[in-house]
């Protein structure tokens, strides 16, 4: 049974734009489920937190920083982050959609792997850490569940959740967020995160892989914090005898307890990695692990959740754990020798994960390794029917029936749903409902002239076709507010589901708009409603050099074309502005010129015949008194 059907988020569509098709993963914090970006035609993964979550302010804050975070990292290695929002009580991060597996998938169905097929895991892993630090984050949560490994072979690092800024790493209290078997001693002990707590982390997914199961076990998550901080991890050739020593000192290397001896970065790490691998010859590599199945624990060990941190005993001076007792310190494992792996350098080519794939076996193409029970049904969205016949046929599927469907999204003939859906797992030999995809389903748009807009509106919504823009147009035969025409035009071609109908709505016919400034109100009043529009009054007065009580300027200007019953409102004049003359005799005549028209007055010289002065002898208006803004004052200069 398919459990996201009881999903009340499967079917919905977030922010008018992700369609949520079905449920990948469940966490502590969020849900991930694959959608459909219905703008860009686009699959892509939707990391949506958990409703209960969404009111703490921290948690929505740790979401929009890992947003932001991963969006700077533009890394092949990482998963990318598209977008980020919130739609009511859900919030969401818009996700590269990454069609195959996680790295717990493959140790929980393989157990160990070969060497070869770890580095190839792990290399890319730490190019992706490494970007992140030299960007100045630190990822904090490193662990299987956090790899994922695509249908391409192509390897990312995920789930950015808990990333924080290098520049503000601090030493916290109480508790620390992390998982449980990847936490680093300085982590449980003293709350210190930098980049060295994911170069831990990585050194505990190394030994994962070689061996097949976690270094630190116990029966409780406070045991496994014990062995953290009291115990070195153990050479993973104890747990896998022939292991090369080059496997066992990165181990060391990278899980030293004391993180002054750790890489101190994952780019350091990396280079440590290709100069082992350099070393190593095929026969070390490629050495065939016992094909015991990974572990498989129930426990909270593996999920990301709140820690609470070792608090200091004030008598014996020692670390406890805050939440339980704890019980007997194991036997000390051995101290694996740190100093030999600085010892190790140099680069060496990194393999394609594709080609290791093929060493595994696995068929199909994803990186998914089976017990024989059950398979992973293949990413077929957007497959034509007989490519998704073919790629079920090699992963050992049938076809149970094929439906088909309407879609807006998908093009006709493609496969848009599948039941189960892509990277479930079913038993082997199982069957899976295929939907094609119709095309979108189309009808005709509607004959809509002459009906009022909002009739046409709601008919445009009755079709199963949405109201569009709406302009306006004069008409000569169309009353006002009725549809002139439609684009699409009603007798073009049928059109899909929810296409927009852009609307021209008549204003009627055509009206010359009179001039009306500068005459006295009523009889501008008058002239406008005799052309068949209405008149409004501005509530202020301005001043202008239209006389007092005549119409300063209309709100349409003469000539221009109105429709029959439109609004020009009119503003009534004061008069013009009584401004003060100052007094320019004696002054040049281009600097009086100038003085009188920066107040706004009009400038007339008046120079005398066969003068030569250029010197203002008289003003038209004297000093002191005040004329009219834009009346003229006369000027002369001095005659001979």
């Amino acid at each position: 049974m398919d459990t996201t059907l009881d999903d009340p988020l499967v079917g919905q569509t977030l922010d008018g734009r992700y369609r949520v098709d079905a449920r990948i993963a469940a966490g502590g914090m969020a849900t991930v489920y694959r959608a459909v970006d219905t703008r860009l035609d686009r699959i892509l993964a939707l990391k949506v937190m958990h409703p209960a979550l969404a009111a703490d302010g921290a948690f929505v804050d740790r979401f929009i920083r890992e947003a932001k975070s991963v969006a700077r990292l533009a890394h092949p290695n990482v998963v990318a982050v598209f977008d980020q929002g919130t739609d009511g009580r859900y919030t969401y991060l818009a996700m590269e959609y990454v069609s195959g597996c996680t790295l717990r998938d493959v140790l929980r169905e393989r157990g160990a792997l070969q060497p070869r097929v770890a580095l190839d895991i792990l290399e890319p892993v730490l190019a992706a850490l490494g970007a992140a630090h030299r960007a100045g984050f630190v990822h904090r949560d490193m662990k299987p569940e956090n790899v994922l490994i695509g249908d391409d072979g192509r390897v990312k690092v995920a789930d950015f959740g808990l990333v924080r800024s290098v520049d503000s790493v601090t030493h916290t209290t109480g508790s620390v967020l992390g998982t449980v078997s990847y936490l680093a001693p300085e982590q449980i002990e003293n709350g210190v995160t930098d980049t060295r707590v994911d170069v831990y982390a990585c050194g505990i997914v190394l030994y994962e892989m070689l061996t097949g199961s976690k270094p630190h076990a116990g029966d409780s998550p406070a045991q496994v914090l014990f062995r953290h901080l009291n115990e070195d991890v153990p050479p993973p050739s104890v747990a896998v005898p022939g292991l090369a020593a080059e496997l066992d000192e990165l181990v060391a290397y990278a899980t030293a307890r004391k993180p002054e001896l750790r890489p101190h970065d994952a780019a350091a790490l990396l280079g440590l990695v290709q100069g082992a691998r350099a070393q190593l010859g095929d026969a070390a590599l490629d050495s065939v692990p016992p094909q015991a199945r990974a572990e498989v624990r129930t426990s909270t060990e593996d999920r990301t959740s709140v820690i609470a941190r070792p608090v200091a005993d004030p008598v014996s001076h020692t670390s406890r754990l805050s939440t339980s007792p704890l019980p007997a310190p194991p036997a000390p494992g051995r101290a694996a020798s740190r100093a030999s792996a600085s010892g190790l350098r140099g680069r060496g080519p990194l393999l394609a994960v594709i080609g290791l794939l093929l060493c595994l076996g696995l068929g199909t193409g994803v990186w998914y390794i089976s017990s024989g029970q059950f398979t992973q049904v293949p990413n077929l969205l957007g497959k034509t029917e007989a490519e998704a016949r073919t790629q079920l046929s090699a992963a050992g599927l049938g076809v149970k029936r094929v439906d088909r469907k309407f879609s807006s999204t998908f093009d006709k003939g493609t496969v848009m749903n599948t039941d189960p859906p892509g990277g479930k797992r079913i038993r082997g030999n199982g069957a899976v409902v295929v939907t094609i995809s119709r095309g979108p389903e189309t009808v005709a748009v509607p004959d809509l002239k002459g009906k009022p807009l909002e009739a046409a509106k709601a008919e445009l919504t009755s079709a199963g076709l949405a109201p569009g823009i709406v302009t306006q147009a004069f008409s000569q035969d169309v009353p006002q507010g009725s549809v002139i025409s439609t684009d699409p035009a009603a007798d073009g071609p049928k059109r899909a589901l929810d296409t927009a109908v852009a609307l021209v709505v008549s204003k009627g016919r055509p009206v010359p708009v009179p001039g009306v400034a500068g005459k006295p109100l009523d009889q501008a009043r008058s002239a406008l409603e005799g052309a068949g529009l209405k008149v409004e009054t501005a509530p202020e007065q301005v001043n202008s050099p239209s006389p007092a009580g005549t119409v300063a300027n209309q709100s349409v200007a003469a000539g221009t074309q109105a429709a029959a019953g439109d609004t020009v409102t009119l503003t009534v004049s004061k008069g013009p502005r009584q401004i003060p003359v100052p007094d320019v005799t004696g002054q040049e005549a281009d600097a009086a010129r100038k003085t009188l028209e920066g107040l706004g007055f009009k400038v007339k010289v008046d120079k005398p015949f066969l003068s030569f002065s250029n010197t203002v002898d008289s003003q038209s208006v004297p000093a002191g008194q005040s004329a009219a803004e834009g009346s003229t004052i006369t000027i002369r200069t001095k005659g001979l």
